[in-house]
């Protein structure tokens, strides 16, 4: 593999911004003016139209919405499953995100290095376990699941919110690592 195979955003081929379709375009547009760069995942994603709509319609309603886990345990979610199915781009995105929303420099390396081990509270170890059970053995959920996450005070929504998450940031992994999506150099230093 070339240096320059090495460093593309993707193995699919990714669209000049003004190939792209007009909404599609002004959210790429519309992140670039606040984050100051585009994350490469708008740029893979533009490739296929239709999927990226639904992609960042279901993210953007899992991710932003108002409820009981914080948009920083929200991010948590994503950094420890994504750590366990070994997508280097949600980690390292995702990472940055959490230590911003965390204002935490170092939350994210511990969470995916090993969340039990981080400066977390019991209760986001409880969402965090619960999370990796949805992303690795969704199969074994059972009611004393429930009831754990009941214990730490989670509602049936929030264990919805947890489950929704985990299970799509499963489907993101896996299309991060099949896409060779690449992490923007601008993550790795933000929130630190």
């Amino acid at each position: 593999m070339t240096q320059a195979q090495q460093a593309a955003v993707s193995r699919f081929p990714v669209p000049a911004l003004e190939d792209m379709p007009e909404d599609i375009r002004e959210r790429i547009v519309a992140v670039q003016e606040k984050a100051g760069f585009v994350p490469n995942v708008f740029l893979t994603l533009a490739h296929r139209p239709d999927e990226f709509r639904a992609f960042f319609a279901y993210h953007d309603a899992l991710m932003e919405k108002p409820g009981n886990l914080s948009k920083a345990e929200r991010e948590m979610i994503v950094v420890a499953t994504s750590a366990v199915n070994q997508c280097q781009y949600c980690v390292i995105a995702h990472g940055a995100i959490l230590r911003i929303r965390a204002k935490n420099p170092l939350i994210a390396d511990q969470v995916a290095t090993n969340y039990r081990k981080a400066d977390i509270s019991e209760r986001q170890k409880a969402m965090l376990d619960f999370g990796m059970k949805v992303s690795q053995a969704a199969q074994l959920v059972g009611e004393a699941d429930f009831e754990a996450l009941k214990a730490h005070g989670f509602t049936d929504d929030d264990i919805w919110d947890i489950a929704g998450i985990a299970a799509f940031f499963g489907m993101s992994n896996r299309i991060a690592n099949v896409t060779s999506m690449r992490p923007n150099a601008e993550f790795y230093s933000m929130g630190r």
